[in-house]
């Protein structure tokens, strides 16, 4: 599984022979992307997660997936797409993707009701990760360690005031049980600029890693 950072919460997942993107937000334009992709999670429905998914639908005839009204709101419009909901999983070939609770709010840029917010477990038969979407920390995340043999890496928001900070990242680490976090939804805006040497040195200090990648920077799962 390999994983590429697009910035704020916007990942690119090859799994087996699936490419995903996930929340494509490109506030400055839609950047290089691969020739093909197969799908769009949305973890909900704010301006910051899905500015681009429109666009990104209509250029590679893809399908979007996320929750029932996220999911909706797209197929309206003549789109293709999967709903989900907290609890469901489906399966892609050799890929399963589970939605799972995120602690947040979310609406659309409208003010219409964008339904619950998600996470998701994504996982074939030797990776498994938890990308939380944006959350704040709760007890449910110690559900998802029984969700799939090893979690290979855990995708946390770490930027405060609208999701949990790094201190409460850190913890979430220890609830899913996952030392490797990749950090995500931070410095996009002023309101959560974070000092990033503060936070990896606080990872580090509980025995964890916090690996903050430049944008389109690249990891192997």
């Amino acid at each position: 599984m390999k994983l590429k950072y697009l910035g704020h919460n916007t990942h690119l997942i090859d799994i087996d022979d699936i490419t995903l993107l996930v929340d494509p937000f490109f506030p400055e334009g839609l950047p290089e992307l691969p020739r093909k992709i197969d799908y769009i999670l949305v973890t909900h429905a704010h301006q910051d997660h899905i500015l681009n998914v429109e666009d990104l639908l209509k250029l590679y005839n893809c399908k979007v997936i996320s929750n029932y009204e996220v999911t909706t709101f797209f197929v309206d419009k003549g789109y293709e797409g999967i709903p989900m909901n907290h609890g469901g999983e489906i399966n892609i070939n050799s890929v399963m993707i589970k939605a799972v609770n995120a602690v947040h709010s979310s609406s659309f840029p409208d003010g219409s009701y964008g339904g619950n917010p998600v996470g998701f477990v994504i996982s074939n038969s030797e990776k498994c990760i938890y990308l939380a979407g944006d959350t704040a920390l709760t007890l449910d995340m110690k559900l998802i360690p029984l969700m799939c043999q090893q979690l290979d890496l855990a995708i946390l928001p770490i930027g405060n005031v609208f999701t949990m900070g790094y201190k409460d990242a850190c913890l979430a680490a220890e609830f899913v049980q996952c030392k490797r976090v990749m950090g995500c939804h931070y410095d996009t805006f002023p309101p959560i600029k974070i000092d990033k040497n503060a936070a990896i040195d606080y990872f580090a200090e509980k025995g964890n890693e916090l690996l903050l990648l430049d944008i389109d920077e690249s990891i192997t799962v």
